[in-house]
């Protein structure tokens, strides 16, 4: 069953800052997985159309009634128009939070930055007005040089420095998670720590057909991927390329290879070959099938084969693998190269002329096994391979959110 939850912060998509680009995606994830989400900011709008918005305005620190206010009590003095400003903000929180599950208050406990905020915050937990508060705090102003020399002796200032009861909190990092506790004084064991996350696809800016493909095929966090853009025909050795993705599944990898060709039209028998694939992608090798790392995208959809798809493609695989017994060519190693991606190719003429020292070759008669191995340790020696490998297992937003987000909320909800 779905909660009613509610994201508030300062501020709110399209407003430009992290918090704020974090904010949209926590609330997209968490309407996919079937919540009911309501956006509480002071300024900005709704990350998608299915958040409800609900603005607070004297949430925003930029607020004229607020920044006077923030700003004697950033110079040490507590202003006569703050108790008055904290019960406004605390009527108008009432109001904004009511019927909610859940609260997640973004930095709005930890940042002084809108002390007005935190003292009505504070007020409501205080009265259990909140039914659960989460305390999500990217950034903590009591550990940081920034922020401290604001921080003066006593209330309302204490409201940082110490920790909310009947609160959870949660910290973007372990070095955040230690700067709260010594700050706050609060077990380290208690305080979450949710990283934030990446989605791959929206900041390559993929298309849309792209993205459909990886979340069709489910290549999010899969490695290596492999690209094998060619034809079906008999010289483009395309079984060793199953072959070699078979035995790096057998050795634990989620690998998986595109091939996004179709059969050539001139060439006799390619569909025939193309058959011969498929079943060879499904029998396997060795006792080890390799149809669910094997993609032939000529039996998905049409837009898959789009030149704009296939382009993507070189952004969201790991390496060219093409292991062709003949070429004149080669235009993919060019493609690869523009693309930054890394080349391994058959050790023949027409490549090695392109490529040049900037590959790595394989014999087009190769061992699969010994083939894979090489695959495998061209990749593992490339840093760049294997942080993004480890940023898609472990910081894609959908995997941040199952293993983080998801359990979370339960949590908080119990």
């Amino acid at each position: 069953m779905g909660l009613a939850i509610g994201l508030l912060h300062f501020t709110s998509p399209p407003v430009v800052g992290g918090v704020e680009t974090v904010l949209g995606h926590h609330a997209r994830l968490m309407v996919d997985a079937g919540h009911a989400v309501r956006m509480i900011t002071g300024r900005g709008g709704r990350p998608d159309p299915r958040v409800e918005l609900v603005r607070v305005p004297m949430a925003d620190g930029r607020h004229p009634a607020v920044r006077g206010v923030q700003r004697a009590l950033d110079a040490g003095s507590v202003p006569p128009g703050f108790g008055d400003l904290v019960d406004a903000l605390a009527r108008d929180l009432r109001e904004a939070t009511a019927g909610l599950d859940v609260v997640i208050a973004h930095n709005a406990c930890s940042l002084n930055v809108n002390t007005p905020l935190t003292a009505a915050l504070r007020r409501l937990v205080d009265e259990r007005a909140i039914r659960r508060l989460v305390t999500w705090n990217h950034d903590v102003a009591a550990a940081s040089d920034r922020y401290r020399s604001r921080l003066h002796p006593g209330p309302p200032w204490d409201l940082f420095r110490q920790p909310w009861p009947g609160t959870l909190a949660v910290t973007i990092s372990e070095a955040r998670r230690a700067e709260l506790a010594a700050a706050t004084g609060m077990p380290a064991g208690e305080i979450r720590v949710v990283p934030n996350g990446i989605d791959r696809g929206r900041f390559l800016g993929l298309a849309p057909a792209t993205l459909g493909l990886m979340d069709t095929l489910d290549l999010h966090a899969a490695a290596p991927v492999l690209l094998t853009p060619a034809r079906v025909m008999p010289r483009k050795n395309l079984d060793l390329a199953i072959r070699v993705v078979a035995e790096l599944r057998r050795s634990g990898e989620d690998a998986r290879l595109l091939l996004t060709g179709a059969p050539d039209a001139h060439e006799p028998g390619a569909r025939d070959q193309l058959d011969a694939l498929r079943t060879l992608a499904k029998a396997g090798v060795g006792g080890q099938r390799a149809d669910g790392g094997v993609h032939l995208l000529v039996d998905g959809r049409p837009a898959w084969r789009s030149p704009r798809v296939v382009a993507d493609l070189y952004r969201v695989a790991d390496a060219l693998f093409l292991p062709s017994r003949e070429e004149g060519f080669g235009l993919p190693v060019l493609e690869a190269g523009v693309s930054r991606l890394p080349v391994i190719c058959a050790d023949i003429p027409a490549l090695r002329e392109l490529a040049g020292d900037d590959a790595t070759y394989v014999d087009p008669d190769a061992d699969p096994a010994a083939a894979a191995e090489l695959v495998m340790g061209r990749l593992d020696a490339d840093p760049a391979y294997r942080l993004a490998a480890r940023m898609r297992a472990s910081f894609d937003w959908n995997a941040v959110f199952e293993a983080r987000i998801r359990p979370l909320l339960e949590e908080a909800a119990g």
